[in-house]
């Protein structure tokens, strides 16, 4: 009987540390990852305001905790991946955009590299929803994809029926945002995480109150304040 009793302990003792290293191995990653991630922001970042110097520094940061996180995790990928077909395929393709934007840096064309530089976050968004996963920066991409598509549209001239559209489009957006306010960065009790969410939202409650009134000079404006407050809160936090 005590045998078993310790047999049956030994069991579960053994189960609970596999089941420790396996939480160990998920949160190694995933903090890798969004460090890394970190200077991709930079990057992206700096590409877009035309920067050379500091382009050249964030990917140059970029690419020293990239090469460490798939020279750790390539040939063993953490529980969360390791039924995932495409993980290593994801690896080598963030890899590849990595060195291509860097060329294309180094030559000169910032605005070409921002553009490749975009492929990293598709790909690894890509990685986190086949796995079930939806980050923070997620939530952030999600938004920003229906933002862009937002500041392209013409909304009719802001007739009648584009501030019905763009009501509709406000709505998509608010609810977006609300997933971002609702499920903070793993950061959120650094300053200024709090000022820039609130501005972010506010960008946001100023464009629906636009809508609602029907005000086509105000929606303009509040049209032009969404990337902005995006923006500041993607680079730090996103």
């Amino acid at each position: 009987m005590n045998k078993s009793i310790s047999l049956t302990g030994l069991t579960v003792g053994l189960a609970l540390l596999a089941q420790t290293a396996l939480a160990g191995d998920f949160t190694a990653f995933e903090g890798a990852l969004r460090s890394a991630y970190g200077d991709y922001r930079a990057a992206l970042v700096q590409t877009s305001l035309g920067n050379a110097e500091a382009t050249s520094k964030a990917l140059t940061g970029f690419q020293t905790k990239w090469l460490e996180l798939a020279a750790t995790w390539r040939e063993t990928p953490p529980p969360q991946y390791a039924d995932d077909a495409g993980y290593a395929a994801t690896l080598a393709e963030v890899s590849a955009l990595l060195d291509e934007a860097q060329t294309i840096a180094a030559a000169g064309d910032l605005a070409k590299a921002h553009l490749t530089l975009e492929g990293v976050r598709e790909a690894l968004g890509a990685l986190h929803i086949r796995n079930g996963l939806f980050t923070f920066s997620d939530r952030m991409n999600a938004y920003h994809t229906k933002m862009e598509e937002v500041l392209g549209k013409d909304y009719l001239g802001f007739s009648p029926a584009g501030i019905a559209t763009l009501r509709e489009d406000a709505a998509v957006l608010a609810a977006l945002a609300q997933t971002v306010q609702d499920h903070p960065a793993p950061e959120a009790a650094v300053e200024p995480y709090a000022m820039l969410v609130k501005g972010f939202l506010a960008s946001i409650e100023a464009l629906q109150q636009a809508a609602r009134a029907g005000d086509a000079a105000a929606a303009k404006a509040a049209i032009g304040g969404l990337k902005p407050a995006y923006a500041k809160l993607f680079a730090k936090f996103g």
